[in-house]
């Protein structure tokens, strides 16, 4: 690309304007906005891109709402230095006999149109999708590693627990609904993804809940460090087993004195602490270590006692006694009434839907799909895929079933039990994992 062209793209942070469409070129962490691309709306964002400390960002001006006149702003272009050329091209111009008029457009097919409009969708889908993949990935790695400092530096790896809950919390807290979104690929090893999925959706259930920000804090901190005691442990014990003899069960189980522990030394607040301390006691007083009741157990901590075992169903250790999604939730609401507080209970199924993100279903109208994303207020109409056989794969648009009336969800089924054809299509990945976006403005008018 030329070099000339290539810095039009450029704006000087101090001359961006609202209207003007933005790309932030740097990682999801490093900035508190949703998405890194996108319309600046308010003065108030502009101060923020200010303070990120960088000098240009890339903007597009096809997309932006400014005057044309403004298209140089910024640039770093030397457009004295084309002046002398721009001279000759008018001289040349004026010397040119007139060029002809133009011919009248042709009208497009209703074909070709539809054409367009499938290959703008899919690059939307593709760009959303890969978005929340990255986003996962650089979390689940920013995960990882401050859990590798929690041992020798401790304080250390609070401040990076801190930080990291802080991004989710910026991006999360926006004042729209949001979406669960099914990555197609956890990315990372598997207590890290567990971390980061237990961390996800215990945020967005803190959120439904109108947690105050000091207690989402707490809420994400803990959850993504309610396994931190695990490190002390020998790789055999750290995931209960059927099979485990007594001793074993009790070594498993001092997996949250050793988390608390370590919760002190990196000096994290109290309600944090007591998410660690508290994510395998039962509201009825049968689980471990204390054996507390739902009275004395705090809120953030029934919230990722629940959440952490339906990613333990979603994700067992042994990828042969998975379930499905729809199968956990079901699961959880059969036979978890008395060990999982009701009113956190039912507002997870509600967040989650009756089919959360992850499940194959059979839709009314006999064909199979699989649930890609769920809106947390709207759960009842997720969007899915379609097993079209007449579409490729990579050309399939998602189906969102809020928009599609007479089309419903029929039954779940286990992907063991799809047809060949529609098993090889929609491809169910072993491994469930779940990140956020924030819904597409329709679909909040939609609930308005």
């Amino acid at each position: 690309m030329n070099a000339a062209l290539a810095s039009k793209d450029l704006i000087e942070v101090e001359d961006l304007r609202v209207g003007m469409f933005i790309h932030l070129d740097m990682g999801w962490m490093s900035h508190p906005f949703p998405l890194g691309s996108f319309k600046i709306t308010s003065a108030e964002q502009i101060a923020t891109i200010r303070s990120l400390g960088v000098q240009r960002v890339r903007w597009s001006a096809g997309q932006s709402d400014v005057p044309t006149d403004t298209a140089g702003w910024g640039s770093t272009t030397d457009f004295d230095s084309l002046a002398p050329a721009a001279d000759a091209d008018a001289a040349i111009d004026a010397a040119a006999p007139a060029p002809a008029a133009p011919a009248a457009p042709v009208a497009e097919s209703p074909e070709a149109i539809a054409r367009q409009q499938h290959k703008r969708a899919l690059a939307e889908q593709r760009a959303a999708q890969l978005l929340c993949e990255r986003q996962f990935s650089e979390a689940v790695r920013d995960c990882k590693q401050l859990t590798e400092l929690v041992s020798n530096k401790p304080k250390e790896a609070r401040q990076q627990a801190e930080a990291l809950s802080k991004a989710l919390l910026d991006k999360m807290l926006v004042d729209r609904d949001m979406c669960i979104r099914l990555l197609s690929d956890a990315a990372g090893d598997k207590a890290s993804s567990h971390a980061m999925n237990v961390t996800v959706i215990s945020l967005l259930m803190g959120r439904s809940f109108g947690l105050t920000q000091a207690d989402m804090m707490d809420l994400g901190v803990g959850a993504m460090l309610h396994d931190v005691g695990k490190i002390d442990l020998p790789d055999r014990v750290r995931h209960r087993d059927d099979q485990f003899s007594g001793a074993e069960v009790r070594f498993y189980e001092e997996h949250v004195a050793h988390g608390v522990g370590h919760a002190r030394k990196m000096g994290l607040s109290p309600g944090a602490s007591m998410v660690i301390a508290q994510h395998h006691e039962h509201a009825d007083g049968s689980g471990f270590p204390l054996h507390l009741n739902t009275d004395r157990m705090t809120a953030a901590a029934r919230i990722v006692a629940l959440v952490n075992r339906y990613d333990n169903l979603c994700n067992p250790q042994v990828a042969a006694k998975a379930l499905t999604p729809h199968e956990s939730l079901s699961l959880l609401f059969a036979q978890g009434k008395n060990k999982f507080d009701t009113a956190i209970l039912g507002a997870f199924i509600r967040m989650m839907g009756v089919y959360p993100a992850g499940s194959t279903v059979q839709l009314t109208d006999d064909r199979y799909a699989m649930v890609v994303g769920v809106n947390s207020s709207r759960p009842l109409k997720p969007r899915v895929l379609v097993h079209e056989p007449k579409v490729s794969r990579d050309e399939a648009l998602i189906v969102d079933l809020e928009a599609t009336p007479g089309l419903g969800i029929r039954r779940s089924i286990r992907p063991m039990q799809l047809p060949v054809a529609s098993l090889d299509y929609l491809a169910p990945r072993p491994r469930v994992a779940y990140f956020f976006e924030a819904a597409a403005p329709q679909e909040d008018a939609v609930a308005a």
